[in-house]
């Protein structure tokens, strides 16, 4: 696994600066255009091309379960995660209405799912039939761990081979946003009452009884805290993993991440953790209704381009930014300078 700790690329800074200087040419006053003048400009530092392009999308679906689903720590049955792994495959989810209005290419890839699915269109990469229940044992083993990275990362040299632009990673699994919430704490040193929210819907009792298996947890396995590949085998789902392994790799190839919500933030962390130079090819979507996400998007002092009280996962919220991206960079390349359109610059 010693791809794990390989260096990113580092941004062009030239680039960057030619883009700064093209935004400050735009027919319109500096800084008009808010987020969207700085991520067109970090765009053309990662791609490194004045004129940044989104054309080609990369999405990856993880799924794997969770033995701490036996808690009862979600609203919805373990076996929701095969189910919607199905409708993923017959095209019934939001993320396929979203990849198909992209144009983005969709995989889908099992590195877990308690129970196996069969279908040509699915990418089999099992790490195991869901974790071990967490509150209970290490999730997974160093065997397993490897494996769900490697599935991650295989899942980023597609999108290389396929000379994507952009790398969205989507999940699927009942009861990770305890995992994820377990390793928010681990690694931010956070409280689980402060960071614990409804996941697929639970109601205020079913959050507290959350809390108190988050704690557990968090008891169980303190020796591991604080170190990134130890809190995510001991934590951790085989998605989450998943997503780690594929936001490291994508990066080391140079392909900029659109991270999702709260589960996506909870594997950027630790891709940050593991290797520091992940952290500039990193955008952060949107703010996710979950509680705890914003501890996470101040540790990685990301600014999320959208705030919609989404919380679905799939990678949807990532997907739905896509087009805002797409206009950033549409204007950058589009728009008028001022002499081109003889209009008068700043005094």
């Amino acid at each position: 696994m010693h791809w794990l700790t390989q260096p990113c690329p580092t941004p062009d800074a030239a680039l960057y600066q030619a883009a700064h200087q093209r935004q400050a040419q735009l027919t319109k006053p500096t800084g008009a255009l808010g987020e969207l003048e700085t991520v067109v400009m970090r765009l053309a530092a990662l791609q490194r091309r004045e004129l940044p392009t989104l054309n080609a999308v990369h999405i990856s679906v993880f799924a794997a379960d969770h033995g701490v689903a036996d808690e009862a720590v979600s609203a919805f049955p373990q076996a929701v995660t095969a189910q919607m792994v199905a409708n993923f495959l017959h095209g019934g989810a939001a993320i396929n209405v979203l990849a198909q209005a992209l144009g983005a290419t969709l995989e889908v890839i099992d590195v877990g799912v308690k129970t196996a699915l069969t279908h040509p269109a699915l990418i089999s990469q099992r790490a195991g039939d869901g974790t071990a229940n967490s509150a209970l044992h290490p999730a997974m083993s160093h065997a397993q761990l490897h494996l769900a990275l490697q599935a991650g990362a295989d899942a980023a040299n597609r999108a290389h081979t396929q000379q994507a632009d952009l790398f969205i990673g989507g999940e699927m699994g009942i009861a990770n946003t305890t995992a994820a919430t377990a390793l928010y704490c681990a690694l931010l040193d956070l409280v689980p009452l402060e960071v614990t929210g409804a996941g697929t819907g639970l109601d205020r009792a079913g959050i507290l009884h959350k809390v108190t298996v988050v704690q557990r947890i968090l008891n169980l396995h303190r020796a591991a805290h604080h170190d990134p590949l130890e809190s995510l085998r001991c934590m951790g789902g085989f998605e989450i993993a998943a997503l780690t392994g594929a936001y490291l790799r994508a990066a080391q190839l140079g392909i900029p991440v659109l991270v999702d919500g709260f589960i996506s933030t909870a594997a950027a962390l630790l891709a940050v953790r593991i290797q520091p130079s992940v952290h500039p090819w990193l955008f952060l979507s949107h703010m996710s209704a979950e509680p705890g996400h914003a501890f996470a998007i101040d540790a990685l002092q990301l600014r999320p381009l959208l705030d919609l009280g989404m919380r679905l996962g799939e990678g949807s919220g990532a997907a739905v930014a896509v087009p805002l991206l797409r206009m950033a960079c549409a204007l950058h390349a589009g728009m008028a300078t001022f002499a081109e359109a003889a209009v008068a610059g700043k005094l």
